[in-house]
């Protein structure tokens, strides 16, 4: 996926909100996963918008996500737990678009996305 134009707007609350203090990877690790925890008002319903290797769920997939996977699981991106086929599996957030999701869960979903296109590290 490619890097996308730079947002301003996005970059202003990820550096403000997000990372703020966060000078070592775990702390960074940990203020994208309290972020998305406080803001991800679950269960809402989610379509796979990009198949990866490390998910079952096919592109325009539709599943429920009920809450974040735990955060050591998170080490590496962000994943999010998902009812699939009778039970529950951690996927990574960045194959997830919300169907129809609370503006702040959308939006704390899009900044997700964003620095994920972004190739921004922990």
């Amino acid at each position: 996926m490619g890097r996308g134009e730079k947002d301003e707007d996005r970059e202003e609350r990820i550096r403000m909100e997000i990372v703020v203090d966060a000078y070592e990877r775990h702390e960074r690790v940990s203020g994208w996963y309290v972020y998305l925890e406080e803001r991800l008002d679950t269960p809402f319903e989610a379509r796979c918008i990009e198949e990866r290797d490390v998910s079952p769920l096919t592109d325009g997939e539709t599943v429920r996500v009920v809450r974040m996977s735990p955060i050591d699981a998170c080490e590496s991106e962000m994943f999010v737990t998902v009812d699939w086929g009778g039970r529950e599996l951690g996927v990574p957030l960045a194959q997830l678009e919300p169907v129809d999701a609370p503006g702040e869960t959308a939006q704390a979903i899009a900044d997700w996305h964003y620095w994920d296109r972004r190739n921004y590290s922990f």
